[in-house]
């Protein structure tokens, strides 16, 4: 049968437009995080891989790894919060640092360890795995990448492929080498246009685009996503008028984490994720980012619609090579860019 058959063609453009929408998360955050902190996230995948792991160990009554991953990077983050602020002569602050990360960590382990049995409704079982994931974004810039602010942008890629090879293998050791699926947050199917959708592929696409318009008002609309946009196109400008760079890339991280945990929910219950699946699904996001030129956050979202439609239609005639048809489209677009864009020297700050 031909992809065009009246009967084939809408179905997999709406399992494209699910995939799409998912991949569009990923590219606006991989976006975000380049262009405020220079740093090319490879590690995107990973926060999709812990947010549906860490629901499935929920759901089977598990305390999950995450909890001992997020209060081990609570304790270094304090740690070298406190040797900064020692040598500041802040003794004040150092002692704060540490009272925070006591009663944090504490309430964190607390309320994970009563939450964590069997039978706790599913959508405090998504709240939990929201404060298990998305602090670890912060956290992870604290730890890896602020003390590497000043590094180029080669040796930010190299931390971030180390980074993502150490994410993948604690993947492993919390949940094991088996996928896991999480359960439909929507049962059941609808009608539209002739073509039968599982109201769960319709919730994926409607959280992504309530996603989607969330971030466009906060950068257009409040304090702090003005603050990002400032940080991403003049990092220099932005901290002459007062924008610490080290806050503005602590937020630029939790947005991509929370960005990645969602998108790990949504799609937990279509796919069995596993420990390494992190990073085919992150690289698909920044084939969209790569299209964008990971500047422009419209150009992404394109881009990665664009992906997830080419993958529908392959899936189908050319199973086997989807993959490759999918990456593929990297090429032309860095030949074209590579022709088109003038080549300057990075900018010193």
């Amino acid at each position: 049968m031909d992809i065009f058959d009246p009967s084939i063609f809408p179905i997999l453009t709406a399992d494209g437009l699910t995939n799409g929408a998912v991949y569009a998360l990923l590219s606006l955050a991989l976006v975000l995080v380049f262009a405020v902190t220079r740093v090319i996230f490879v590690p995107q995948g990973e926060f999709v891989m812990f947010g549906a792991l860490t629901l499935a160990a929920l759901q089977q009554g598990k305390v999950p790894g995450t909890l001992n991953f997020v209060l081990a990077l609570l304790l270094i983050a304090t740690v070298l919060n406190v040797v900064r602020s020692l040598r500041a002569g802040d003794g004040r602050a150092a002692g704060l640092s540490v009272l925070w990360a006591a009663l944090g960590g504490g309430a964190l382990w607390g309320v994970t360890h009563a939450l964590a049995g069997a039978g706790t409704p599913l959508w405090v079982q998504v709240l939990l795995t929201l404060l298990l994931v998305v602090p670890q974004g912060p956290l992870l810039y604290r730890v890896v990448f602020e003390p590497l602010r000043n590094a180029t942008v080669l040796v930010l890629l190299i931390a971030s492929v180390a980074l993502h090879l150490a994410l993948t293998g604690l993947g492993l050791a919390f949940f094991g080498a088996e996928g896991s699926r999480t359960p439909a947050f929507a049962q059941g199917n609808a009608q539209i246009g002739g073509v039968t959708l599982s109201l769960q592929s319709l919730l994926v696409i409607g959280v992504s685009a309530l996603l989607m318009l969330g971030l466009a008002l906060f950068f257009g609309r409040t304090l702090a996503g003005k603050a990002l946009r400032a940080t991403a196109v003049n990092r220099l400008g932005a901290r002459l008028v007062g924008i610490r760079p080290e806050a503005a890339g602590a937020l630029a991280f939790t947005l991509a984490a929370l960005i990645g945990t969602l998108s790990g929910l949504l799609i937990g219950p279509s796919i069995a994720i596993g420990y390494d699946s992190g990073f085919l699904i992150g690289l698909k996001g920044f084939v969209g980012a790569i299209i964008g030129g990971l500047v422009s956050f419209p150009a992404a979202a394109v881009g990665a619609l664009l992906v997830g439609l080419i993958e529908s239609y392959a899936s189908f005639s050319l199973s086997q090579w989807k993959e490759v048809i999918v990456f593929t489209l990297i090429l032309p677009v860095l030949l074209w860019r590579s022709l088109s864009t003038r080549h300057h020297d990075e900018e010193e700050e």
